[in-house]
């Protein structure tokens, strides 16, 4: 009874600082429709800034706690709410959610940035040593603060929320921000109190649970993420559910702490549950509860747009990724190709979010851990460098992927993002980490206690020992997987995807099954993703749990939005940021912070530009090039002059690398000078629309151009009316004189 006592006390400690955390949550949810992912980051930024006063800098401990609390964390809200959370007002909810994944990415780039990782820090609890008795049990101070503080909270917050002129007006703001204005509210006030208090929560709570582990960052913001579990039975709505569902967290968390350990069987089993009991207390939630419709509204004033691709394009594209690919195996020294071989497995594993982020509007953030799984089938079933381990690997990750999926057939959004994290750190921290079992007489070894060998590909007579052979052999099946998404929004499922993704209820009202395409767009992304996995294992030969953790992967979801995670080419943007080794040589022993430095910075200009860069920037920049071959065949015959006399040793291989990146800079402005001053699409109006369709093939025939793109990179032209008069089987009406129509915003 004595050790019952001591854990529920402890229980309840955990248990408040949880619901400190998850109430700053709910406050800036309820109160500006954005569910902040960095929520812990902030909490852990706080942390170290908490400790640096205190034990870095002696200061005493009041100054250091209300100089973090009360000034620091409001002021970094006041920013965070008017640099970036201001900007995402009517985005749409996948924008909002990747816009707050990038802060927890560069905050946690940042504390690493200035305090060394490698550096063994640790802080203590409030009133150290002292406290009370009570029943034989000394009480520590700091658990009574805990208490009270978030008794104080909850119903300081409730009252702030229902009994406040500024609690009614923060509410107002989400369900309708013109009307709430006209009424006398001040959105922009409404949304900076609810971050400033959002935030100041977050660094209090990770302030006292500091002290409960060893100061690191991603831990500590891993730790406080576990308060989503308490928001998630709250509803993200009702503070009193959340106030008890951190008491079930709290609780299940000190218990399993204090007694899993003194079970016999299976002992080294149950050891990875314990930092991730809640998690998988959020898993029950998601799974038990029944998904409320989210709140806030979408605007019409920001639109994403994914352009169908054309066969023609696709080869083109795959055609330019293995000629690179085999200069790039011919040019480089072995140890930066070595080093290299590794992007495409990342390369690929990019790519698997095209269908399922940015066809079907599903943020997933476990595609990393599904290459983990598609790793370790190809470490034990690829020996000898059999190709078959590569199509199992695809297989077992498709079938885990259609596992995960059942259950998030009915989320979205939030939700679904909190699934799939849920499931990627319960990997990390459990799954992958587990020593050998056996099942029905089979042996499995997951991670093989911490270091996986794999070996590279044979087909026959040909293998991929070498450096050079397996670069190029990944490109293939770069190419490949590339040819697979492109075939996917082709299709009549690329279209049901799209369809759900702009309104779900209205795909179920026209008779689609909007579970079935889900689930089937769950189990291909699983399946490239798995596939990436082996690709990678394979470059490496050698792995850890740790090349697939959450954090790494949501890096590379950042990349691939960025980039533009409606188009192939993001897939290879991420692969060549995250495993190439040029980025490495040049970024040194930080790149990986680097990385995600710069690749978190660029996200948080998602609000403005949620189409990413090769959609919004480099698409139109290159644009002139298709329209004008010459110039294309001229810059080809320049790289392949160049990439002669590098083989020759005539030129050296960094004079080659920056006279490629001179062609690549010249030809986009070789062209528009060959086309014309102007790279606008020019529209030459067809005699008729019969003619026009008669004309061309395709979903898009008789159109200037693709119909996602019509008024927003060139004028509708009379042709295009007609074109789509004739679609609709409407009346033709006389247009009168002639004039330029444009629709939408250029």
């Amino acid at each position: 009874m004595h050790e019952f006592l001591v854990f529920t006390i402890s229980g309840l400690t955990t248990a408040g600082i949880y619901a400190i955390s998850a109430s700053g949550l709910t406050l800036t949810y309820v109160t500006t429709g954005v569910f902040n992912i960095a929520h812990g980051a902030t909490g852990m930024l706080a942390a170290f800034l908490y400790w640096q006063l205190r034990y870095g800098w002696g200061w005493p401990t009041p100054v250091a706690l209300v100089l973090c609390v009360f000034v620091a964390a409001p002021l970094f809200g006041l920013l965070l709410e008017r640099v970036v959370m201001r900007r995402l007002a009517g985005a749409p909810e996948t924008t909002r959610l990747v816009v707050t994944v990038a802060v927890l990415v560069v905050l946690v780039s940042v504390d690493q940035w200035i305090w060394d990782p490698s550096e063994f820090r640790s802080s203590r609890e409030l009133f150290a040593g002292k406290g009370v008795h009570f029943g034989g049990i000394q009480v520590p101070y700091n658990d009574l603060i805990v208490l009270l503080v978030a008794a104080a909270v909850a119903g300081a917050l409730w009252l702030l929320l229902h009994r406040s002129r500024a609690g009614i007006a923060m509410r107002a703001r989400v369900d309708d921000p013109a009307l709430a204005t006209l009424n006398g509210a001040r959105p922009r006030s409404s949304a900076r109190l609810a971050w400033m208090i959002g935030t100041a929560l977050a660094a209090l709570a990770g302030i006292l649970i500091a002290p409960k582990l060893t100061m690191s960052a991603i831990p500590l913001t891993l730790l406080i993420v576990n308060a989503y579990a308490a928001a998630v039975i709250g509803r993200l709505r009702s503070l009193p559910m959340t106030f008890a569902g951190a008491l079930v967290v709290g609780l299940l968390s000190d218990y399993a702490v204090g007694y899993l350990p003194k079970i016999s069987y299976g002992q080294q089993y149950l050891r990875g549950v314990l930092p991730v009991v809640p998690v998988l207390v959020l898993l029950v939630a998601l799974l038990a509860l029944r998904a409320s419709r989210l709140r806030g509204r979408p605007s019409l004033a920001v639109r994403e747009i994914t352009p169908t691709p054309t066969w023609t394009g696709g080869l083109w594209f795959c055609t330019a990724v293995l000629f690179a690919a085999l200069i790039a195996a011919t040019t480089m020294r072995p140890a930066d190709l070595f080093a290299s071989t590794s992007m495409w497995g990342l390369a690929i594993v990019g790519l698997s979010m095209v269908p399922l982020v940015g066809y079907a509007g599903r943020i997933s953030l476990c595609q990393l851990s599904f290459a983990g799984i598609g790793g370790a089938v190809v470490a034990h079933a690829g020996h000898g460098g059999n190709p078959a381990a590569l199509l199992l690997a695809a297989a077992v990750a498709a079938v885990v992927g259609a596992v995960v999926s059942l259950p998030a057939l009915r989320l979205s959004g939030i939700y679904l993002a909190l699934l799939t994290g849920a499931f990627a750190v319960t990997l990390d921290n459990w799954i992958f980490q587990l020593p050998a079992f056996t099942v029905a007489g089979h042996h499995f070894d997951v991670f093989e206690g911490g270091t996986l060998s794999a070996d590279r590909l044979r087909l026959g007579p040909l293998h991929t020992d070498s450096s050079k052979a397996f670069f190029f052999a990944g490109a293939v099946l770069f190419v490949v997987a590339a040819l697979v998404v492109i075939a996917v929004r082709r299709s009549e499922l690329g279209q049901r995807l799209i369809a759900v993704k702009e309104s779900p209820a209205a795909s179920a009202t026209l008779g689609m099954n909007v579970r079935l395409t889900t689930l089937v767009v769950f189990t291909v992304s699983a399946a490239i993703a798995g596939l990436g996995g082996g690709v990678y294992a394979s470059a490496v030969r050698s792995t850890t749990a740790d090349a697939f953790s959450f954090f790494t992967g949501l890096t590379l979801l950042l990349l691939v939005v960025v980039g533009g995670v409606s188009s192939i080419g993001s897939g290879l943007a991420a692969g060549v940021l995250l495993g190439s080794a040029a980025v490495s040589s040049a970024a040194g022993d930080s790149a990986g912070r680097v990385t995600a430095t710069v690749t978190g910075l660029a996200a948080l200009a998602l609000a403005a530009n949620p189409n990413g860069l090769i959609p919004s920037v480099l698409r139109p920049l290159y644009e002139p090039v298709r329209r004008a071959p010459v110039v294309l065949g001229g810059a080809v015959g320049v790289v392949a002059l160049c990439w002669a006399l590098e083989l020759a040793n005539v030129i050296s291989g960094g004079l080659f690398l920056v006279l490629v990146v001179v062609v690549a800079v010249a030809v986009p402005l070789a062209a528009r000078a060959f086309v014309g001053s102007s790279a606008a699409v020019t529209v030459n109006p067809a005699p008729s629309a019969a003619g026009a369709l008669a004309s061309v093939e395709g979903p898009d025939a008789g159109l200037s151009g693709p119909l996602e793109w019509l008024g927003f990179d060139a004028p509708v032209s009379r042709a295009d009316l007609e074109v789509l008069d004739a679609r609709l089987a409407l009346d033709t009406v006389d247009p009168g004189p002639p004039r330029e129509v444009r629709v939408g915003v250029a």
